[in-house]
This record gives C-alpha cells, structure tokens and sequence, in this order.
C-alpha cells in the first residue's frame, strides 16, 4: 500500500533500537526523507546501516543530539528546522518503588519522556500549519491508562503525552496537519527482552515461561496474551504519519493487544 508520504521529511526520535528503529525503518521504505535522533554516534550509525541493508535506497539521516533539556532539543532544530512528520518516540522506563521515587527522578522521566515531544512539537506545529500538512505522534504506552504500581513516574508521563497530543489537535481544527497519540502494550524492545533476560537468569525461567507469566499475573485483560513484535506497533505509527490517515486526528490510537478492556478507550 502507497501512504503518501514519498518525500516527506520525518523525524523519529529514540530511533537506534526497538520501535524507533522499526518505524524509522518502514517510514525508508515509505520512501519518506528520514531523519533518525539518538545520543550515540556508533548507535546511529549502526542502525543506518541495517536499515541500508535491508532498504538499499533508503534516503536517511541521522542526528546526535540529548533532548532532555532545552539545549539539546535547540540544537537539534538549529540543524533541522523544518520537518513535515514528527515521532515523539524518544522515552526511558525505570522499575521503582514509588517511596523510593526521588524528586530528581520524576523530573528526569518528566523531561526525557514528555518536555523532549513538547519542545519538539511547539517548535515544528508552527511551520506544519503554515504549509498545511503536518503530521505529530507521541508513542505512549498502555501505561497511560493502567499506571503501573511499580513505576508511577513513567505511568504519569504516558498520560500526560495522551492529553499533549490531544489538546495539539485541538490546534489544527480546518488544516491538514493532525495530532495523535500511540498507546503501545508490551512489545519485544531491546531494553524489555534485557530486562527479562535478566530475570530469568535469576529465576531459572525460559522467555516463554516468563511471558506466560507476566500476561497471567501483571496483564490478565491483554487479548493478544504476547509481546508485541515492534514491527506491529511501527505500523500503526506509520499510518498515523501518512496522508492516508487524514481523518484521524486528536486521538488516541491502540496497538495494545487488547489490554486496555473498555470500548470506549
């Protein structure tokens, strides 16, 4: 399927694994202008060159920058001003305690997870109207709806990238430049598979074992009972930022596996 997009200048941040990189990936043989963003140059560079691998005429780019504060997020756009597709991607996650939760700890989840897609989106919500065209993702996570008791600090930044995205729509009513979020279940990204890794080397437990577990205990209403290949989750986020999607706008878009157990979320 053609989406429309050839040409169109995207912006994937957090792309070097996982579903930044998946969706970085689909958006090159979309045949989409990509612009991947991470921290490290050998990362980036790494993932460039799967992707040529796999897309010999992929046309991407990459950019190092650190957009947890507002001097990486200005120097990322000094060097890129203008996009047509932004995928707030970028994000971190941490299992703790929420007594354990410092103030220094919420304010980094809060900057890396949600300011980084804000300083972003105010930034290139202007041009996009301007030309009339524009599409703007934040990848949430099911975490937005179902906080997790053992990380309330994530679980917080989820929702409030949900209510960003929605009241960005609110923006663009009569152009053709949208605002959306993903609500994204639990998916094979490297840094769930080396956590899980982790704990079934402490437990003796096979990755199925641990997965039949996790949705039995921690995610009973899950209709999909499985992590999510990333691959899935990339191709809703692609259609989001194609012009086929036109239509969808200031919603929250589910690629959860069926988790979130109400009809009218």
């Amino acid at each position: 399927m053609d989406l429309k997009i050839e040409n169109k200048i995207a912006l994937v941040t957090g792309a070097t694994q996982g579903i930044g990189f998946a969706t970085a990936k689909k958006l090159c043989e979309e045949k989409a202008n990509v612009i991947i963003n991470g921290r490290n140059k050998e990362k980036l560079d790494n993932a460039i060159n799967k992707i040529k691998k796999d897309v010999p005429n992929a046309k991407i780019a990459s950019i190092v920058a650190d957009l947890k504060d507002n001097e990486g997020c200005n120097y990322l756009i000094s060097k890129i001003p203008h996009i047509d597709i932004l995928i707030n991607n970028l994000g971190m996650f941490e299992a703790k305690s929420f007594e354990e939760i410092t103030e220094e700890e919420w304010l980094q989840m809060f900057n890396v997870n949600v300011m980084s897609g804000v300083r972003l989106s105010q930034h290139y919500l202007s041009k996009m109207l301007e030309q009339n065209w524009g599409r703007i993702i934040f990848v949430s996570s099911e975490s937005a709806l179902n906080i997790p008791k053992e990380m309330i600090h994530y679980g917080m930044t989820k929702t409030a990238q949900v209510s960003i995205a929605h009241g960005i729509a609110q923006l663009t009513q009569g152009t053709n430049v949208t605002s959306n979020s993903i609500i994204v279940g639990p998916s094979k990204s490297e840094g769930v598979m080396k956590f899980l890794d982790e704990i079934g080397k402490e437990e003796n437990k096979t990755f199925k074992e641990l997965e039949k577990e996790f949705f039995e205990i921690h995610r009973p209403t899950s209709l999909t009972k499985r992590f999510a290949e990333v691959e899935e989750t990339a191709n809703m986020i692609v259609y989001a930022a194609s012009s086929l999607s036109s239509t969808t706008n200031g919603a929250m878009l589910r690629a959860d596996g069926g988790i979130i157990n109400s009809a009218f979320n």
